[in-house]
């Protein structure tokens, strides 16, 4: 079963894509969200869910240092309980501390990549990295 990363921010959705075996994660594409309009790009979340043949759910849970939740956390799980509502898929939460300062990190120091065209990859690199952490701490998933 393929599974869907997700990095929900307040104005992008970084997407990403496990293979069937569960070993590892690819980015895809950032989704254009505006928490504040109430625009959380479902049917794209849906378009894609048929294109790559996702099964289930996997999102960022950005925890603050000290492991309680704050308000991206929050805004986090609400967004989790409106892709459950819509799809009925199974959901899951990744610790995502650090992974954007990670994905940053990696653009930077590995890749030398531009502050512009870092802006555009980074939320799809940060789910690619929730993804594949979810995949290395849970294992190998049985192929259905």
């Amino acid at each position: 079963m393929k599974l869907m990363g997700l990095d929900v921010g307040s104005r992008t959705v970084g997407v990403a894509i496990s293979d069937a075996f569960g070993w590892t994660a690819q980015g895809v594409e950032i989704i254009r969200i505006n928490e504040d309009e109430e625009v959380f790009g479902l049917d794209r979340v849906a378009e894609l869910i048929k294109e790559l043949d996702a099964g289930g759910f996997v999102l960022g849970l950005p925890k603050n240092m000290n492991n309680t939740l704050g308000p991206r956390a929050e805004a986090a799980q609400r967004y989790g309980e409106m892709l459950t509502e819509r799809f009925h898929l199974p959901i899951d939460f990744e610790d995502e501390r650090l992974t954007t300062v990670e994905a940053e990190r990696m653009l930077v120091e590995e890749a030398n990549t531009s502050r512009k065209k870092r802006k555009k990859v980074i939320d799809k690199l940060a789910a690619s990295l929730i993804l594949q952490n979810y995949l290395d701490r849970h294992g190998k998933l049985t192929q259905e």
